[in-house]
């Protein structure tokens, strides 16, 4: 395997070792050590990116699959992945990456290296169109990566996508923004003390998304709704409401969680799933389910007509013409093909 450690960013020298400015987390990194994440660690004196290029999923979805609906519907976006993640939730959906630092995967021998120039070409040849997703695993620990990568692509009008839970540090998060054209953002709890269950903090997940918005990347954000952290229907009404003091034209994504890594409870009952989005539909425009074999499909927030049907990952747009309600004429929130 080829490979390479970089060094990483936003970071200072103190007299213990190495202090990460990457995420709120702050790590205190030792010699020989590594944060939080897995992902950077102290080499000679210096905070590396243990996990530069290294490339441990790639893959061609349907844009919906990351979820976004608003942005693009119907196409396909090339899709990568790293290993590490900034926060240890216990339910992860997708530990085999996010833990593997921990020992829950692989072997490192598995895991490839590619360059940010392969994987420009990788998403000029592919077939999807020319958009490109950081996912799978928390691309946050793969900064610097993800940062070259962005600005290469930008630079050959290939858009960026993040799909992140959005815990950054605001230098960083800024940094990214000229390159960034989409995210969705993992919202996982609207409490400081659900948060707490993860490893993290609400706050800075909530400053991430107003900047994305405020910053004009198309954002839309997912809630998993795991029973015990994210289940309550009093701060869904809470969370919802704040989503729509920013607007209430983001779309939102309910998704049902299956029991996985450390976390056994049942699956969400999908009776809660359709009481969360009937809540969130007292503020919010255009609130999803997912997780679920059942319509998603896009109505139109003036007259009801339907504009995009969706069955599973088979998209039809039927009532919307540049971005608009060919019924009444009531633009769509998102970004769509001319």
């Amino acid at each position: 395997m080829e490979t390479q450690m970089k060094e990483a960013l936003f970071w200072s020298e103190e007299k213990e070792g190495a202090r990460c400015h990457l995420c709120p987390h702050h790590c205190l990194v030792r010699e020989g050590k590594s944060g939080i994440c897995g992902a950077r660690a102290v080499r000679d004196g210096k905070l590396v990116s243990l996990n530069y290029g290294r490339v441990a999923g790639m893959a061609i979805d349907p844009i919906e699959k990351k979820p976004l609906f608003h942005f693009y519907p119907g196409s396909r976006i090339f899709s990568i992945g790293t290993l590490g993640c900034n926060l240890h939730c216990p339910f992860c959906q997708n530990a085999g990456l996010s833990r593997f630092f921990d020992g829950y995967g692989g072997k490192s021998e598995d895991i490839d290296f590619v360059s940010v120039e392969e994987l420009v070409g990788l998403v000029e040849r592919s077939q999807g169109e020319r958009m490109v997703a950081y996912t799978y695993s928390e691309p946050i620990v793969w900064y610097e990566y993800v940062l070259e990568a962005m600005e290469e692509c930008h630079k050959r009008g290939i858009k960026n996508v993040l799909v992140t839970n959005g815990y950054i540090e605001a230098e960083p998060l800024e940094k990214w923004l000229p390159f960034l054209d989409a995210a969705n953002v993992d919202l996982k709890s609207f409490r400081e003390e659900g948060y707490r269950k993860l490893g993290g903090s609400l706050a800075p997940v909530k400053t991430t998304i107003r900047r994305l918005f405020e910053a004009g990347v198309h954002v839309e954000v997912t809630t998993l709704v795991v029973p015990g952290v994210s289940d309550s229907l009093l701060e869904m009404e809470e969370l919802s409401s704040w989503l729509a003091s920013l607007s209430p034209e983001i779309p939102f994504h309910l998704s049902r969680y299956f029991p996985h890594y450390r976390y056994q409870e049942p699956p969400t009952a999908i009776d809660l799933l359709h009481r969360m989005r009937e809540v969130a539909k007292r503020h919010l425009h255009h609130v999803y389910v997912g997780n679920v074999m059942e319509d998603a499909s896009t109505f139109c927030a003036g007259c009801g007509q339907l504009l995009i049907r969706r069955t599973g990952y088979q998209v039809d747009v039927v009532g919307l013409e540049k971005g608009k309600c060919l019924h009444c004429g009531r633009s769509l929130w998102g970004r769509y093909a001319d």
